[in-house]
């Protein structure tokens, strides 16, 4: 496996490959995935026995780290903060009310940072060809997993000093670890399995 810096990323795999063709191609790619976040950060499920949703929106983060690569992908994650920061109720838990920089520097800021990080890291891990393996893909993914929470946590036990650490791990991290866990099974077994699908097309 490859680990120089050079391999192709899914969303370089198809399409136009230079000139103003591919400048098109890449901001279509950004709105795209802007829209893919707004609309999955919607789609929560609720953890029996609490009030914990757990949001689609990290998996649509870990997906086009993957798949576009750390400069489009970086463009894509600040293009969905830009908006949300603009008002638009485009994260997990907006709403009309709740939206733009008040909600961003609230209890989710953290794992907004960490959606940075996280795109990012998964963006080298693919142009490092990590995202042609199931097994390579997974670790990228844990480490990008482990990217969100890290800032996630630590922004509540700064945002709510006095409840400590424990607290914070408890209400932003053990609910959604199982969640998470399927989350990363799933983008670690489908990157890898495009990219056979285009494999075999071009055969």
């Amino acid at each position: 496996m490859a680990l120089a810096l050079n391999d192709k990323v899914l969303t370089e795999a198809f399409g136009p490959s230079e000139g103003t063709a591919l400048r098109v191609k890449q901001a279509v790619m950004v709105v795209l995935g802007i829209m893919a976040l707004a609309i999955l950060a919607k789609v929560k499920v609720a953890v029996p026995g609490s009030p914990i949703y757990i949001s689609m929106g990290t998996f649509a983060v870990l997906m086009i780290g993957a798949a576009y690569g750390p400069r489009l992908g970086l463009a894509t994650i600040i293009g969905y903060m830009i908006i949300g920061m603009l008002g638009f109720d485009i994260f997990q838990s907006s709403t009309a009310e709740l939206n733009g920089l008040e909600y961003m520097m609230g209890g989710t800021g953290g794992y907004l940072v960490g959606y940075v990080l996280a795109t990012l890291a998964l963006g080298f891990a693919a142009r490092a060809g990590w995202d042609r393996s199931v097994v390579l893909m997974a670790v990228a993914l844990l480490v990008a997993n482990v990217l969100i929470y890290v800032p996630g946590v630590a922004w509540l036990t700064v945002l709510y000093e006095g409840k400590g650490l424990a607290w914070a791990i408890e209400v932003g991290l053990t609910p959604f670890v199982i969640g998470d866990a399927l989350k990363l099974g799933l983008a670690a077994l489908l990157v890898p399995g495009l990219w056979k699908l285009i494999g075999d097309a071009r055969t």
